[in-house]
């Protein structure tokens, strides 16, 4: 080997070294960072014998890159999912549900009970009275917070559909980055990097599937198969609604003019945030109030003014103990729901005024008490003892609340919350095992293609013998220069 080409190869190796040592550290730096692929110079010899680094290898694993994608929307979705149910049970008061309809109508019950068996107690009835209060309050805020619910899930849906469309931009960038260098035999690690970390946002908000094309082009499907991204992104739309109540219907996502589905189940179908929050404001919300509405109608037909006990069926529907503001002019039929009734439940003002009508009616003139409006009988319990008898019995409800179409209300209302309860638990438990999947999966994948700061400290270790090898070779050629100069003269 001459001289000149020893200098050649140390020079070389010099190079080499500072290549691999930059990319070492660039790797100790992202150690922590969970969008950064571990990189690796890749050597080949030259025709003197020598090497040098020919291309940046970028750790990768497609299998497990895409299965963390589905991961991360599979556990988004759940998580919204669940987050949404959290809030309805918070808003009943919480673990015991305290301030649920059912703990009110049951508390009710317990009051016109001590009524009955004290019935010339005003103050006694004017306690029933305000417990006939507590109850209408809980379901007018309930509804409230059923409708808040739907109107804020709307409100994130635009916002994460702004999100979607942005974030479709970035990514165009970064595919069209990943392309040139991979034209050009750059390299495309960074963009590489960009561009999965794009794609794990996205999943984040809807579910995709991905296929990469020989040019390292990358299309983006929905799960439902609708081309979210290819070339350039397609448009996704959504126009908010401003107010919800119960008739209120929400609008659609629309993916290039295609619908997005919803999620369903407890154990939701749903795949990102957007078909959990469409679930939540268009399925769970809106069954968890028609089930109110429907306990608001029970109490409504259950007071209305007659005799419940009376034979006959009573007579038609005049406004008793519990009323709606305005007053319903007739009684909806058994068995209907009416949208948006328990935010309009209130209890009869002449209630509030005279306590005693809940024991001897004539909220409308009709008075059930045998000593009439002017010499009412102090121990009469006839309608204080139907009341209380009917709330145990029978009676049909709406079968597209998703409970029993033939229940008592007091059951009604205790397996609406029991339903409550079981669809936030199945979604909690779906919740902690997409998590434990994700996390799973994350941890393969970052074996694969994350960073090892012991095994980068070791490759430092080898870089330094490398580059003390190269200078003892310099210092070699060096020395024999030196003699050879020497000789010279």
């Amino acid at each position: 080997m001459s001289l000149s080409s020893a200098i050649s190869i140390a020079q070389q190796a010099f190079s080499n070294t500072a290549q691999q040592t930059a990319i070492v550290s660039k790797n100790i730096a992202n150690a922590g960072n969970a969008d950064y692929s571990r990189r690796l110079a890749l050597l080949g010899s030259t025709g003197n014998g020598g090497a040098q680094v020919v291309s940046i290898y970028r750790a990768q694993n497609e299998a497990l890159l895409k299965q963390s994608i589905a991961s991360i929307g599979e556990a988004s979705g759940q998580a919204r999912l669940r987050d949404g149910l959290e809030l309805l049970k918070s808003a009943l008061g919480g673990n015991n549900y305290e301030t649920a309809p059912s703990k009110m109508l049951s508390e009710f019950r317990n009051s016109l009970q001590t009524l009955a068996s004290t019935p010339g107690n005003k103050t006694i009835a004017a306690s029933a009275v305000t417990s006939a209060q507590d109850l209408a309050n809980s379901l007018n805020k309930t509804s409230d917070t059923v409708q808040n619910l739907r109107e804020d899930a709307d409100k994130e849906i635009a916002l994460e559909v702004d999100k979607l469309n942005g974030l479709l931009a970035e990514f165009e960038k970064a595919n069209n980055a990943v392309k040139s260098a991979t034209a050009t035999g750059g390299d495309a690690s960074d963009a590489l990097d960009q561009r999965d970390k794009i794609l794990k946002q996205v999943s984040e908000i809807i579910g995709i599937s991905t296929v990469t094309r020989g040019d390292n082009d990358t299309v983006i499907f929905t799960t439902d198969g609708t081309v979210l991204f290819e070339n350039s992104p397609r448009k996704v739309t959504f126009a908010p609604t401003t107010a919800f109540d119960a008739s209120t219907v929400g609008n659609k996502i629309f993916v290039d003019g295609v619908p997005i589905a919803p999620g369903s189940g407890a154990d939701t179908t749903a795949k990102g945030k957007l078909a959990s929050l469409v679930q939540l404001r268009d399925d769970i919300a809106p069954k968890f109030q028609s089930q109110l509405d429907e306990i608001a109608r029970g109490l409504i037909e259950m007071f209305k003014e007659g005799n419940p006990s009376a034979t006959p069926t009573p007579i038609p529907y005049k406004p008793g103990l519990f009323t709606t503001d305005p007053a319903l002019a007739t009684m909806p039929a058994a068995g209907t729901v009416v949208p948006g009734l328990a935010s309009k439940i209130t209890v009869n003002a002449l209630a509030k005024a005279n306590p005693l009508l809940l024991r001897d009616g004539g909220f409308n003139g009709v008075v059930s008490n045998p000593g009439g409006a002017g010499n009412p009988s102090p121990g009469y319990t006839g309608l204080l003892d139907g009341f209380i008898n009917k709330m145990g019995e029978n009676m049909s409800f709406d079968p597209s609340t998703g409970l029993d179409g033939t229940s008592s209300l007091l059951n009604f209302a205790t397996g609406s919350v029991g339903w409550l309860e079981e669809t936030r638990k199945t979604a909690s438990t779906a919740d902690d095992n997409k998590r434990a999947m994700l996390s799973r999966t994350q941890e393969a994948l970052s074996k694969q293609t994350g960073v090892s700061i012991d095994e980068e400290l070791s490759l430092l270790l080898d870089l330094e013998q490398s580059y003390k090898a190269s200078a003892k070779l310099v210092s070699t050629v060096d020395a024999m220069m030196a003699a050879l100069m020497e000789a010279v003269r």
